[in-house]
């Protein structure tokens, strides 16, 4: 199930809300939760619930063994336990075809290539309960003692299937002690509807480009055709899943949680350092947090910790369907900018005109983004030719400039909703209508929040392509 479904807005969100809400005794909200998000999580692998039982159940008593032991040697075998069981877990169900893939082929071999189907979530569920052990043995929260609740903080179908990565340390008051707030579900509801259009009016209309652009054949693929898959690319992996964060952000809200931004306006940053304190925030303080600070940090052979960093960043993107070196040559590529940037570029680009720093960070994003689409290295070979003008297509064709032409205001709008002037323009309306016109404000809003789940909705009905980016890591 996804959120940008009919089924999930018009019959589960609902109904989770209402049963939610019609009583205030707070195990039974946690119940509730709970079981819905493994209802969520069940439709369309159920098989797979049992991992995320048996995940949950694991970690659960290695913090309870951690939190009995605290101040003794023997507390380690705990973070141990839970380490070793969350990577193998990873390994086996997501990496495996790749590792044995590869030493097939550098040995010759022929070990039969396991063929799992990707448990939706496992990426994000593993990070999470690694974090919860690791907090508890550093002394950063006290263990959970509830196993329902510590159920429901794995299983939380807002962010389970593609995050944004919430560490227990951030909610754990949350859990334990949640308050209605009709100000906090006005807020979410909101979040919620500005996700859903992102995600369904931006981000798949501009996949079905991609999907014209960059899955045909690349031979008859002209210049300016590969440039506008691209970009086109560079739109949809932004609004779906900034478009899933804000929907997710917004049922925590409904829900009495408040989960940590994910983006910050990405493309309006004027460096590789900049763009990744904007982009995918959770993972990337996740590594700096748990790999890159306890590696030494700057302190201790900094350059070989951000190689590690970057290694993991890009392998960690990888696995699906055996499929990995693109998502590593990708994070080493944004690692060795981040490195230049320490080294010396980074002072270049704080002395010259911030346009040119966006200019770079722009030229750099769309050679990342080529590296993390092209899983077959050889069709990235040849898509790089043709984007160059090495490999003697056509610069343009007639058909490209019709459909640049039709669309060219959604384009344009697109372009727009990259940059906080939405954000801009609701602090402004907010603050003028705010006060003794706050009816005002609370109508709007309803009006406005209206007309995006209507225009998504419309947008749902009858169609079939409706993909989501990171359900495949």
């Amino acid at each position: 199930m996804v959120f940008a479904s009919l089924i999930f807005l018009y019959i589960f969100l609902p109904l989770n809300l209402i049963l939610y809400y019609s009583s205030k005794n707070a195990t039974y909200r946690n119940l509730i939760l709970t079981i819905f998000s493994f209802i969520f999580y069940a439709w369309g692998e159920p098989i797979w619930i049992a991992l995320l039982f048996v995940t949950a159940l694991i970690d659960y008593g290695n913090g309870r063994f951690i939190e009995a032991n605290r101040g003794k040697s023997v507390a380690k075998f705990g973070v141990i336990c839970s380490l070793v069981f969350n990577i193998c877990t990873l390994l086996t169900f997501k990496y495996s075809a790749f590792i044995v893939s590869n030493i097939n082929d550098f040995f010759g071999s022929s070990f039969s290539v396991p063929s799992f189907a990707l448990p939706i979530g496992i990426s994000f569920y593993t990070f999470q309960s690694i974090s919860y052990v690791i907090d508890v043995y550093t002394g950063k929260v006290t263990a959970q003692k509830s196993l329902l609740k510590f159920l429901m903080f794995v299983s939380l179908y807002h962010q389970l299937v593609a995050g944004p990565i919430v560490r227990y340390v951030h909610i754990a008051k949350q859990i334990d002690t949640r308050r209605f707030k009709l100000a906090n579900i006005s807020a979410g509801v909101t979040r919620f509807c500005v996700g859903l259009f992102k995600k369904v009016c931006i981000a798949n209309v501009a996949g079905t480009f991609v999907v014209k652009y960059l899955d045909g054949d690349l031979s008859s693929l002209a210049v300016s055709e590969a440039w506008f898959g691209l970009l086109m690319f560079t739109v949809q992996i932004y609004f779906d899943f900034s478009g899933y964060s804000d929907m997710a952000i917004g049922l925590g809200k409904m829900f009495g949680f408040d989960y940590y931004e994910n983006f910050n306006y990405p493309y309006i940053a004027k460096s590789a350092t900049d763009f990744w304190r904007r982009w995918h925030i959770s993972l990337s303080t996740w590594f700096k947090d748990y790999v890159y600070i306890p590696l030494g940090g700057n302190k201790a052979k900094g350059y070989r910790n951000l190689f590690i960093v970057w290694f993991l960043t890009g392998f960690w993107h990888g696995g699906a369907n055996g499929a990995c070196w693109n998502y590593i040559l990708w994070g080493l590529f944004w690692g060795g900018l981040i490195l230049m940037e320490r080294l010396f570029l980074g002072n270049i680009i704080k002395k010259i005109p911030s346009v040119f720093g966006h200019l770079y960070l722009l030229a750099a994003m769309f050679l990342g983004w080529a590296l993390f689409y092209f899983t077959d290295l050889n069709r990235l070979r040849e898509f790089f030719k043709i984007l160059f003008g090495a490999s003697g297509q056509q610069l343009t064709s007639f058909e490209f400039n019709i459909v640049l032409q039709e669309n060219i205001f959604w384009l344009c709008f697109a372009m727009l909703m990259c940059m906080p002037i939405y954000l801009f323009m609701h602090r402004k309306v907010k603050r003028q209508l705010v006060g003794n016109k706050a009816h005002y404000w609370y109508s709007l809003t309803i009006a406005v929040n209206f007309i995006l789940l209507f225009t998504a909705t419309a947008m749902l009905v009858g169609k079939t392509y409706n993909p989501f980016i990171y359900y495949r890591f």
